[in-house]
């Protein structure tokens, strides 16, 4: 396509809080950049000209929690994570295939409509390559934050897989130095176990990360200019990691006044993560092959996330919204689940919900001078849906263009899993 394009005969959804869908205008692109923005009628001579026919277009979605190397996909029995990861890392060939593999995971993101994400655990350097490659127009995809290797303990969330053991409070240091070798965006630690870590009944997020490890990871990730982002799921954790400097609660935990008071403090944000825990804690426990103790600590960190959510919000605490992909059910396709369901359990307007899910989601991680809205000189990430999301989210659900970083992108090779479909639809 030509490098300068003019939509036109599109509703303009701008990504602002208090955005109202905005007719008669032509949206200007020049590369990867939007040009202007200029009522109908200017002039267009020069530009390649893109029909939108009524379509809503608004600013690429930014899902801030993913996990590149899983899909999602619906499974009855539970996998050992540490297994498959030795064995992808095992030797030349095999971190290979475990690349490329990745780099098709990560694509039904962009097709879906999600232009930037953040990965918060992957394989050794896979999440950096695959940023530096995407961003050098070598491979299709969306823009990625990359967090690559997260920091845990023996005995952790994703230790020995996703994430490197640390045995003290200088060793922990020493990993952040070690991933950020790599040039990643930022720094992940698994600071509390999650649902299928728990031994038993209402211990979900149980602290296995030591305040003072916390502590020295995050002040070696500060001093080398990376955030930090931390797997937290009970009170007790979330109060460690804000306590020793973590910038972004992954998942989060029933808030109380210390606690808001902490987010406040450190100037802290809270990523909520409904959709993996909507499985463990709504399913039917044979569909998800998950136990009682499951279901039942799944439900507790459910109920967590929302209640820290609500209570951010009405304290005025930034929150974001990511889907944890690679979870059970959780796939790269369906951020647009994360809406609905902040919208649907957390009260918020569908706007709202999309406000966050684009600008709101850029200004946490420090990019919405460049992405999340639809102004002049930011960059044209842009999607399309046919129906309005501001009456009915899931509208996003099918979205009919995605434009990343100026480039029109073939989203006819999109594929979904008909299992994790029929069974989510139940809780829209």
């Amino acid at each position: 396509m030509n490098n300068k394009i003019a939509y036109i005969n599109g509703v303009l959804l701008s990504g602002e809080q208090d955005m109202q869908p905005v007719s008669g205008q032509i949206l200007f692109t020049e590369g990867d950049r939007i040009e202007k923005i200029l009522p109908d009628g200017a002039e267009t001579a020069g530009y390649e000209i893109v029909d939108l026919n009524g379509a809503f277009l608004m600013p690429g979605l930014v899902n801030l929690h993913v996990h590149i190397p899983a899909t999602g996909a619906p499974k009855k029995k539970q996998s050992d994570p540490k297994k498959l990861v030795r064995l992808l890392t095992s030797n030349a060939l095999m971190r290979k295939i475990c690349y490329l593999m990745c780099g098709k995971y990560v694509l039904p993101e962009l097709l879906s409509g999600v232009t930037t994400l953040r990965s918060v655990g992957g394989v050794q350097d896979i999440d950096s390559r695959l940023r530096d490659e995407i961003a050098a127009g070598k491979r299709v995809g969306p823009r990625i934050l990359a967090g690559n290797m997260a920091v845990s303990v023996p005995g952790g969330h994703m230790a020995g897989s996703l994430a490197y053991e640390a045995h003290s409070a200088e060793e922990a240091a020493a990993l952040v130095r070690k991933i950020a070798e790599d040039k990643p965006d930022l720094i992940k630690l698994m600071i509390t176990g999650g649902v299928l870590d728990a031994r038993k009944k209402g211990e979900p997020g149980e602290l296995k990360m030591p305040a003072e490890f916390v502590k020295a990871a995050c002040d070696e990730a500060h001093r080398l200019g990376l955030p930090v982002a931390a797997h937290v799921e009970s009170p007790e954790g979330v109060k460690v990691a804000l306590r020793n400097g973590v910038d972004t609660i992954e998942h989060g935990a029933k808030p109380d006044a210390e606690m808001l008071e902490l987010f406040k403090a450190m100037g802290a944000c809270h990523v909520a993560t409904i959709s993996p825990a909507l499985p463990f804690a709504l399913f039917d426990r044979a569909v998800i092959g998950a136990t009682e103790e499951q279901q039942f600590n799944g439900r507790i960190v459910f109920d967590g996330i929302i209640d820290c959510a609500k209570a951010c919000l009405e304290a005025g605490i930034p929150v974001g919204l990511g889907t944890d992909t690679g979870c059970p059910y959780i796939t790269h396709y369906d951020m647009w689940r994360e809406l609905v369901y902040f919208h649907k359990y957390c009260g918020v307007s569908n706007a709202f919900a999309l406000h966050t899910a684009t600008l709101g989601n850029a200004k946490i991680v420090g990019l919405d001078d460049e992405i999340g809205s639809l102004a002049p000189g930011k960059c044209a990430d842009l999607i399309a849906t046919v129906k309005n999301p501001l009456e009915d989210l899931s509208a996003l659900r099918n979205v009919s263009m995605v434009i990343a970083r100026g480039q029109m992108v073939d989203i006819s090779g999109l594929k979904k899993y008909p299992a994790c479909e029929a069974e989510l639809d139940k809780y829209l």
